[in-house]
């Protein structure tokens, strides 16, 4: 069966080039997450702070420079 000009679907996890990973990042790297601060590497003052954030639906926590976090009011 010829699939040209046919829509398919498939899993990132199928992909055999490129990285898997690298499409995720390229597809949702300007994405906003949403998380609650667990730990801190300081208090935060410092500029190369890091924050540990625990996200809904994700199961290992991220760590992200405390510079590049937007506190929620």
């Amino acid at each position: 069966m010829d699939l040209r000009d046919h829509f398919v679907q498939f899993r990132l996890a199928d992909i055999y080039l490129p990285d898997p990973f690298s499409v995720t990042y390229e597809l949702h790297s300007n994405d906003l997450v949403r998380g609650k601060v667990i730990d801190m590497s300081d208090s935060g003052e410092r500029k190369d702070a890091f924050v540990v954030v625990a996200v809904d639906d994700i199961p290992h926590h991220m760590i992200v420079p405390v510079d590049r976090v937007t506190v929620e009011e």
